[in-house]
């Protein structure tokens, strides 16, 4: 009896988390397509770091920095048009590929 309470509730939690989430992805996305339809400034630029990390057989590493450069992103919380949303880029300034 009390298994199926508790499945209950687990599966009325993950569908309220799973609606919620649709919801605001949805608002989200009118919102910025509100913002590009009325030349709101949809889109920002943020500086990015980027560097290419070489380990080495010894057990170095070296670093390969490029110029810094702006990317572009879009001002929403998640990404829309192929580019990634401005808080996520500013909180990821440095960008390292491992080779």
């Amino acid at each position: 009896m009390t298994r199926n309470w508790f499945r209950q509730i687990i599966l009325s939690l993950v569908l309220a988390g799973a609606g919620l989430l649709v919801i605001a992805y949805g608002a989200d996305y009118c919102v910025f397509r509100y913002r590009l339809a009325t030349k709101h400034q949809p889109f920002g630029s943020v500086t990015v770091q980027h560097y290419y990390s070489v380990a080495h057989k010894d057990g170095k590493t070296e670093l390969f920095f490029d110029p810094p450069l702006p990317m572009p992103c879009a001002h929403s919380l998640f990404p829309h048009s192929g580019v990634s949303p401005c808080w996520y880029l500013r909180r990821h300034a440095e960008q390292m590929t491992s080779m």
